[in-house]
């Protein structure tokens, strides 16, 4: 059984012996009818499918029976929503269950909050409580589903598997900065262990069966206020942690978020953060070995001597593609066996040259000038100063790189470049061959060919698969690889099912959806791409103002998980109102938007994209 990435992972060793989950090798055309772009605030599919909505925005995780449902007002408690499904749902992953074909669990990421919606009364007199509650609305949940007798999946409640894991869940530190004075906090002195994970958007699943989470924009929870003094060094202004720059003032009411007081907790997040799903009561490691970043994407694929590359992006303009190839290889024995596999390897990030080839650059002190004249006196301050390590050793700036997918037959590796607004202004960088449009606002994908199909390899072949946009807008420079593609633009989230399909999700900015160059493309959608003919439908449409992500498609390819993200959301900044009521109103204003995840099948019961 394949599974993201190429590789054969526990949901596949646990599926195979089940000829229910046994998933057709070859690739089928796309037979389902496009659905045309649509500005409507619901979700729309082919007239052959249908959808059930399965876990919104404070829907109770199982963890207990009896928790409080959630509130329409807002008005459920920091300890409720510690219980209770996170806001904005992201990347997740299906982990089917032992000797159960019809029970799994479904790993879902949670990755901000909007604050005029999480609490009664918005951002108006902020209080301890209310960070709080904010600190538990991120992160991850873990719930376990059950197929019925009508093949529909539906939430255990409640289940022992089930978990919430957020922003005050304790944390283990592994890898090269554990116990680093840079990781080290007067609240936690020894650098080695850390409560909660943050801003969690896409995700991994390793072989041997572990979750990887992924916190990106963790750089906007922390703040200083303007009588301290502080002042952000390079490092800290190369990540955005400076003061004033804060979204929200954690800082002022929970004090590990103050970059005066604590300035190296910052430190501490922007990992990639290693899970285990089948024990509610293991400890989350985030992974240093691995490099921080605006972590975007930890997709994983052996390579040929059966090791693991984790391949991952850092979400932000001129920002670079990351890959990670472990010492040691893969052993059997599942998370035991390979406990702290991903603590010992070697980071790269890529370089894209102009011919169509490409080389992966080594992270590592003492190569390349990373020594320290150039500011990086250990390993450890190369991992926890990965960006400025991949400025030093001449990577190459991208638009925006965030999810990765591999294709499971062919371990060709995709990668969404949303968009950069900014490229060719105000002094930035101007177009070149990875970038070949100056301003990029509708985004592209990039295909990689690693040399041999080695995943370990040092070199690679790239193309672009597709630059996305509206082909009647002048000086768009559109490229799709079949004539009669369905338009879409800011590609973002990215999944290949067991067949070779490859899902994209799109993710237009709430402020742009309908305007302008975006009026074509109407709301977010997901296409689904055929690679054998160029070929891309659009399959789904979603509600105002949301962001389609999270997509995953079950082993037996008959169902698949996708989320609506921020539904209603009318502009990045959250602060312009909501244009949706979905998935509880009909009207905006008649309820509070939730985001959702959706399970959607065929209604004859078939291979979901055929």
């Amino acid at each position: 059984m394949v599974l993201q990435g190429g590789i054969l992972g526990l949901a596949g060793l646990l599926a195979q012996g089940c000829s229910s989950w046994r998933a057709p090798f070859a690739p089928a055309p796309l037979g389902f009818g496009a659905v045309p772009a649509s500005l409507l605030d619901q979700v729309t599919l082919p007239s052959e499918y249908r959808y059930d909505v399965l876990y919104r925005w404070g829907d109770a995780s199982g963890i207990a029976a009896g928790m409080p449902a959630f509130r329409p007002d807002a008005s459920n408690s920091a300890a409720e929503q510690a219980l209770q499904a996170g806001m904005h749902h992201d990347g997740m992953h299906f982990f089917p269950l032992a000797g159960q074909p019809d029970r799994a669990l479904l790993v879902l990421n949670h990755e901000y909050t909007d604050e005029q919606l999480l609490h009664t009364n918005g951002v108006q007199q902020w209080t301890a409580e209310k960070v709080q509650k904010s600190q538990h609305a991120m992160g991850v949940s873990v719930i376990e589903l059950r197929r019925n007798g009508a093949g529909q999946w539906e939430q255990v409640l409640p289940s022992p598997l089930a978990r919430r894991i957020h922003g005050n869940t304790p944390m283990a530190i592994g890898g090269p900065a554990a116990g680093h004075p840079l990781m080290r906090t007067v609240l936690e002195p020894t650098g080695t262990r850390v409560n909660g994970t943050l801003a969690n958007c896409a995700m991994g699943v390793t072989p041997w069966g572990t979750y990887l989470t992924c916190e990106e924009n963790f750089h906007g929870y922390f703040g200083a206020a303007p009588d301290t003094g502080f002042q952000a060094d390079a490092a800290q202004k190369r990540y955005g942690t400076v003061a004033g720059g804060q979204w929200v003032d954690w800082f002022r009411f929970d004090e590990r978020f103050d970059l005066a007081r604590h300035p190296h907790e910052a430190n501490r997040f922007g990992w990639v953060v290693e899970i285990d799903p089948l024990d509610p009561d293991s400890t989350p490691i985030k992974r240093t070995a691995l490099g921080r970043k605006r972590q975007e994407s930890a997709t994983c694929r052996l390579t040929a001597d059966g090791r693991v590359a984790v391949y991952m992006g850092d979400d932000a303009r001129f920002e670079y593609l990351y890959k990670f190839v472990s010492t040691r290889p893969v052993q059997p024995g599942g998370a035991a066996a390979n406990r702290d596999l991903l603590d010992h390897g070697t980071l790269y990030a890529a370089r894209l040259d102009a011919d169509g080839r490409g080389h992966w650059l080594p992270l590592v002190h003492g190569q390349g000038g990373l020594d320290d004249r150039a500011g990086f006196a250990s390993q450890a301050e190369v991992v926890v100063k990965a960006r400025l390590a991949a400025d030093h050793v001449g990577a190459t700036p991208l638009d925006r790189p965030e999810w990765v997918a591999v294709h499971p037959h062919t371990g060709e590796v995709f990668v969404t470049l949303t968009n950069n607004t900014q490229r060719g202004g105000h002094g930035r960088p101007g177009a070149d061959a990875a970038s070949p449009r100056a301003p990029n606002p509708f985004g592209h994908i990039t295909r990689l060919r690693e040399a041999g199909a080695d995943a370990g390899a040092l070199q690679f072949e790239w193309d672009h698969f597709v630059l996305a946009g509206a082909p009647a807008v002048p000086g768009a420079g559109t490229r799709y690889p079949s004539a009669d593609a369905d338009i879409f633009g800011a590609p973002d989230g990215l999944h290949f099912d067991s067949g070779g399909l490859l899902w994209i999700q799109t993710d237009i900015a709430g402020q742009n959806i309908g305007k302008g160059p975006y009026a074509q493309l109407g709301n977010n959608a997901m296409l689904c791409a055929d690679l054998a003919t160029g070929r891309i439908k659009r399959f789904l449409t979603g509600p105002n103002g949301c962001e389609i992500t999270g997509c995953v498609v079950t082993p037996d390819r008959r169902t698949l998980f996708v989320n609506i993200q921020h539904p209603g959301e009318a502009s990045e900044d959250g602060d312009r109102g909501h244009n949706s009521a979905w998935p509880d109103g009909t009207t905006p204003g008649s309820a509070r938007p939730r985001s959702a995840t959706l399970v959607v099948q065929r209604r004859d019961g078939g291979i979901v994209g055929t």
